[in-house]
């Protein structure tokens, strides 16, 4: 079995990658940047706007990079691939009605990458499977975690505004990774989107109160009241600490974010840890 894999470097790509070799696939993995060869693994130089040695043909296609690139590539290539697999977000229906413009752009742009898969690979007579993670965490080069950790390690403190009760599932990069390789082979879940949650529920406070925790020294958890959390986060925007994070984003941390595993569960057995607080606290890996 041969797979071509786009975002073979990143966080979720990466231990893809691990898991595709030890399956006895043989893998093409795409990056900007030259990378030494591994066993089972030949590395491509370039991105979804060009690249040199693509194969005629593949088993399947595996994206874990920008989905409405991807989707965009894929409509336009030539490769024969049956089976077709690409990472999305939950922040397609998360950010749909958000009162931030950039994220309802996000948003339009994950749910028309999504339609332009399945069409893409209806008109070619191939499977394509859509696979939606929560908040992804595990390699320590995430955008709220690994973010978080990393603040609170140079300060020995992280501030939250009072009542961040909002429910959330984040979802470790290798149980990603296991979801994609699993979907590959399910026969249910071609035509299909899945929403990928971690394996516990929990409030935000207490998700961050344990990513502290697992830190050594642990960093302090200060929690304020709306106005006083209103002024230190004009005050981190203006050092450009809290740079990319908008009102909107803080709003939701009173918010629930929870999606439904069950579908994934029942057609290729997906079955994520528990939040793993050591991991998500871990600087960044490979």
């Amino acid at each position: 079995m041969r797979a071509l894999v786009f975002g073979a470097s990143g966080q979720i790509g990466a231990p893809l990658l691990r898991r595709l070799h030890g399956a006895g696939w043989d893998v093409l993995a795409v990056s900007r940047e030259p990378r030494s060869a591994a066993p089972g693994v030949q590395w491509l130089r370039g991105d979804l706007q060009h690249c040199d040695g693509l194969p005629a043909a593949v088993d399947a296609i595996f994206s874990c990079g920008p989905l409405d690139h991807f989707a965009r590539w894929y409509a336009a290539s030539r490769i024969d691939a049956p089976r077709v697999l690409a990472f999305g977000s939950t922040s397609a229906a998360a950010k749909l009605d958000s009162a931030d413009p950039g994220e309802r752009d996000l948003a339009r742009r994950l749910r028309e990458g999504e339609d332009g898969v399945l069409a893409a690979a209806a008109v070619r007579g191939a499977a394509a499977t859509l696979l939606r993670p929560t908040l992804v965490y595990g390699a320590g080069r995430d955008l709220t975690l690994a973010r978080i950790a990393a603040f609170a390690r140079r300060r020995g403190w992280m501030v939250l505004p009072a009542r961040a009760t909002g429910l959330r599932q984040p979802v470790h990069v290798d149980d990603l990774a296991a979801a994609a390789l699993a979907a590959q082979s399910a026969a249910a879940s071609p035509g299909r989107g899945y929403d990928l949650p971690g394996g516990e529920t929990l409030p935000y406070r207490e998700m961050v109160a344990r990513l502290l925790g697992a830190m050594q020294p642990a960093p302090r958890l200060l929690e304020l009241p709306a106005p006083l959390f209103a002024i230190a986060f004009g005050a981190a925007r203006l050092a450009g600490v809290a740079r990319g994070i908008g009102d909107a984003a803080v709003g939701r941390l009173r918010e629930d974010l929870v999606f439904d595993a069950d579908p994934a569960a029942r057609d290729f057995g997906y079955a994520p840890r528990r939040f793993d607080a050591a991991s998500a606290a871990a600087p960044a890996s490979g």
